[in-house]
């Protein structure tokens, strides 16, 4: 019998011990959660942003892809996000029908016209390094927003596309109920993105679990080293654009799907660039997982933080400074973000990860 290598004999235990850890029963939860809350929270409310966080976390691990795992720091991965959000919009808004057909021809573009622009965007500008592709990917972003901006013929401006979606995802589809909750094109829709998501998590994870995933993160941490190895360190960074470019593609096109609305400013702009690296920061860089905990966190803060005025109002009626305070939201966001930074300096997951690394070597 042939006697393992040491990495073959590490890879056979993570194997035996992937389905027995307490993360895998916690990403089990998680997926649980996602599942369940049609039933527990059918308002449109809760379904919002319980669905944005499921965008979001995607998103930003497609951007972790790139930051992350391969070292690149790229400013314009939010205009792939928004060319997959107004291709569907345009098909099925302006220049096509709501059908499925259109709705599946406005996925295929995108992915078309990610791929080639990805490539381009290579090309071009991995000959620079570090904060010199990040200013090159910066004004490709801003020129796509301004081209978005002027082509109002085409684009609709800054009032945007409104769009439709067909068949069973229409808002006024209902197929009926199901354990007291209407199944609406609402949840068709909201079960149809979740396993769209889920899909492309799992090839993310695969991704940087794969040989070519081990090597991006060779050239992460040292790229000369991977050059001399003998490694072309430009094919596999242009393969971990391309990839996490068209991951951010397709959740663009979900996103419009559930919105039903793309314009400059809710696709492409730069306050949901920054948003994304806000995340990426929080959950940890070089996670994936923490995508979902930095999307979380910030999608809860958008959400509950504005109501903190009213709540105060109701509570303290007469404590008009702290009314005052509470419109303040951003200031309490700040203030919580600068917590999260300090507490957990590798972001809450990666913290997390490096705290049990520790644990286990004592």
């Amino acid at each position: 019998m042939v006697e393992q290598t040491p990495v073959q004999v590490f890879r056979s235990q993570e194997k035996m011990g992937r389905f027995t850890s307490p993360a895998f029963y916690l990403k089990i939860a998680i997926l649980a959660a996602f599942i369940i809350t049609p039933f527990l929270f059918p308002s449109f409310k809760s379904l919002d942003l319980v669905l944005k966080i499921m965008i979001f976390a995607v998103l930003v691990a497609s951007f972790d892809i790139l930051l992350g795992y391969t070292g690149i720091l790229s400013f314009g991965h939010v205009m792939f996000f928004g060319i997959g959000a107004y291709s569907v919009a345009l098909l099925l808004g302006k220049f096509g029908e709501p059908t499925y057909a259109f709705l599946f021809l406005g996925f295929v573009i995108a992915i078309l016209v990610t791929t080639a622009l990805a490539l381009l965007i290579s090309f071009l500008s991995l000959r620079v390094k570090a904060i010199f592709f990040a200013m090159v990917t910066l004004a490709i972003a801003e020129f796509a927003i301004i081209l978005a901006t002027k082509l109002s013929s085409f684009t609709g401006g800054e009032d945007g596309i409104i769009m439709s979606t067909p068949g069973i995802f229409k808002v006024s589809f209902n197929m009926g109920s199901f354990m007291g909750v209407d199944i609406t094109g609402r949840v068709i829709t909201y079960y149809f993105i979740l396993v769209i998501c889920l899909i492309l998590f799992m090839l993310m994870a695969r991704f940087i679990q794969s040989p070519l995933g081990r090597v991006m993160q060779a050239i992460r941490d040292n790229e000369p080293r991977a050059e001399a190895l003998g490694y072309k360190t430009f094919v596999f960074k242009a393969t971990s654009i391309c990839f996490g470019c068209l991951v951010s593609t397709i959740v663009g096109g979900l996103y419009v799907m559930w919105v039903g609305y793309a314009n400059p400013e809710s696709v492409l702009g730069v306050p949901i660039m920054l948003d994304v690296l806000l995340m990426v920061i929080i959950g940890g860089m070089g996670t994936l997982y923490g995508a979902l905990a930095g999307a979380a966190f910030l999608r809860l803060a958008y959400t509950f933080l504005p109501d903190l005025q009213s709540l105060a109002q109701d509570l303290l009626p007469n404590l008009h400074f702290v009314h005052t305070m509470m419109e303040r939201w951003l200031l309490i966001f700040g203030i919580l973000f600068i917590l999260v930074v300090f507490f957990f300096p590798k972001g809450i997951i990666g913290t997390i990860q490096n705290y049990l690394k520790t644990r286990k070597a004592v």
